[in-house]
């Protein structure tokens, strides 16, 4: 606990220093409460994974432009220790419609050009896999987009990219960090700032736009689509990458259309929630839509929905994957999944002859497993089909690519979940689920995971345990019988603590419903008795 004077003391120069009048006024009001000044001031906002993500408000643990200054600042200062003749001299720029969001890209891109990089900013709010194809399209050193993805509406974040248009991962967000607690030691006033940035050009959005439709392949594109933008901002992009690549109109849903900050239609603006996606599935159901896709609100993911069974993470992932490999060709051809996603990807690639790498969790990660990555996927609605385009998640390019997939099983007499039935019949049917556990006291998810450690597993589903795994270094405990596995780990985004779950049982006999009956009550059983191992019960 910091003494309650040098708390104010700091919330004072704090103060002193903030170009935003509304924080500025919001700390002036809490000076006098040392809980919230420590709160506040206790901490800094963490910058790892990709960046920095947090709620809105004064103070270093919080998003703010004082923060954001600091982050543009400490980024510059990271980029100019690559000697002058090997930078590109170009950081590319994109916001979401979040609040702050375009004033934080404005602080970043007069920072990094007052370090002597030319900013090229996006024109208008455009998806976060937007700003990962500037990255590679415009040859860039790095690359920020200013997003909380699918957080709650009181939060933002700054997502960052290395030069080869992937999340940056470490050792760089370390460097990263320390660049940044260094300016942190000083007033934003004195960091460099040069008005002017370039607005990347028009015809940068239109090449994005055509080489997502480039990606469509049926023969015959008429399908009926029905789409959510879940108060966010994939609209422009999902329709008009779908009408370009020869798609009918799409029904949207209209409340869900325009961006909106407040997300007020929703709970959480995070298709994976419940009930987040009954709007679009009350508008399939009303025109009969082959397909319902919802993006989340910066559109780097989609959740899919077919006659009006919400498919899971999992399901979209390895349906896309199969998609991918068997419309590619070449040997040099890896796909790439995080570990806690299905495993049946890599049973798919085996049989295919692609190479298949499992990665930590986060699309950092999965992105960077090797320059010849044509596919990888997380649980978490997070699909990359198109690397070359964007290395990201790329709810776009997933749009169209499950349109596609929707028209060319069509023609065929045949939908997307006949799709999911024939990869069962033929790899086995694969249960998957979680166990999720929302916390308001963050202290919890340590006292469950100790609570595992403690007492590992030896047993699940009347099985011996084979592997209990605790990588500490990762935060993440990992439970194997034959046919059966669960992970657990803290969520990297989410006050959450999270236990992915998965049943391989084998389809005998062509009786797929016997089998998708016995997965799926295994796969409840398995909730269960991890809810007892973690001590929630």
């Amino acid at each position: 606990m910091t003494d309650a004077a040098a708390l104010r003391a700091q919330a004072e120069a704090w103060i002193a220093q903030d170009p935003d009048p509304f924080t500025r006024d919001e700390l002036t009001k809490v000076l006098d409460d040392p809980a919230e000044l420590e709160d506040r001031f206790g901490s800094r906002l963490k910058f790892g994974t990709a960046g920095l993500r947090g709620a809105l408000g004064a103070g270093p643990n919080r998003m703010n432009r004082v923060v954001v200054a600091q982050a543009a600042a400490g980024l510059a200062a990271y980029l100019l220790r690559t000697p002058a003749e090997q930078r590109k001299g170009r950081v590319a720029i994109g916001y979401d419609a979040r609040y702050n969001s375009r004033q934080f890209a404005m602080d970043t891109a007069e920072i990094l050009q007052g370090a002597g990089f030319d900013a090229y900013v996006a024109p208008r709010i455009l998806p976060t896999p937007f700003a990962a194809f500037c990255v590679q399209h415009l040859d860039c050193d790095a690359g920020v987009m200013v997003t909380a993805s699918h957080n709650p509406p009181q939060d933002n974040g700054y997502k960052v990219y290395a030069g080869n248009g992937a999340q940056i991962i470490p050792p760089m967000d370390r460097e990263i960090e320390a660049e940044i607690l260094k300016v942190a030691e000083r007033p934003i006033s004195e960091i460099p700032r040069r008005i002017g940035f370039i607005d990347t050009p028009e015809e940068v959005v239109e090449e994005y736009f055509n080489r997502v439709a480039a990606l469509a392949r049926a023969e015959d594109r008429n399908i009926t689509i029905a789409y959510s933008a879940m108060h966010g901002i994939g609209a422009e992009s999902v329709l008009t990458t779908l009408q370009k690549a020869g798609f009918p109109p799409v029904a949207v849903v209209p409340q869900q259309l325009a961006p909106d900050p407040t997300f007020h239609t929703v709970d959480f603006p995070n298709p994976e929630e419940p009930g987040a996606m009954d709007l679009v599935e009350e508008l399939a159901a009303d025109i009969g839509a082959d397909i319902a896709i919802a993006n989340d609100p910066d559109a780097d993911r989609i959740a899919l929905s077919i006659g009006g069974r919400r498919l899971t993470g999992d399901e979209t992932g390895y349906l896309l994957g199969d998609y991918v490999i068997r419309t590619t060709s070449g040997p040099d051809r890896m796909v790439a999944n995080s570990l806690v996603s299905c495993s049946l990807l890599g049973e798919i690639a085996k049989r295919h002859g692609v190479e298949h790498k499992e990665t930590l969790t986060g699309f950092k990660w999965i992105m960077n497993a090797g320059d010849n990555v044509i596919y990888g996927y997380e649980e978490a609605l997070g699909y990359g089909c198109a690397p070359s385009i964007a290395r990201d998640k790329d709810g776009v390019s997933a749009a169209l690519m499950a349109c596609d997939i929707a028209a060319a099983l069509k023609q065929e007499g045949k939908t997307i979940l006949d799709r999911l039935d024939e990869l069962a019949l033929e790899y086995g049917y694969y249960a998957t689920g979680q166990l999720s556990v929302r916390v308001e006291d963050l202290s919890l998810i340590g006292k469950a995971m100790d609570h595992l450690r403690a007492n590992p597993v030896t047993e699940v589903l009347g099985k011996p345990v084979t592997v209990f795994n605790d990588d500490t270094e990762n935060k993440i405990v990992t439970v194997k019988a034959d046919g059966v596995r669960a992970i657990v780990r803290p969520s990297g985004t989410e006050p959450k603590l999270k236990c992915y779950l998965q049943v391989v049982v084998p389809v005998e006999g062509e009786d797929l419903a016997s089998a998708r009956t016995r997965g799926d009550e295994f796969l409840a059983l398995l909730k269960e008795e991890m809810r007892v191992a973690l001590g929630l019960a």
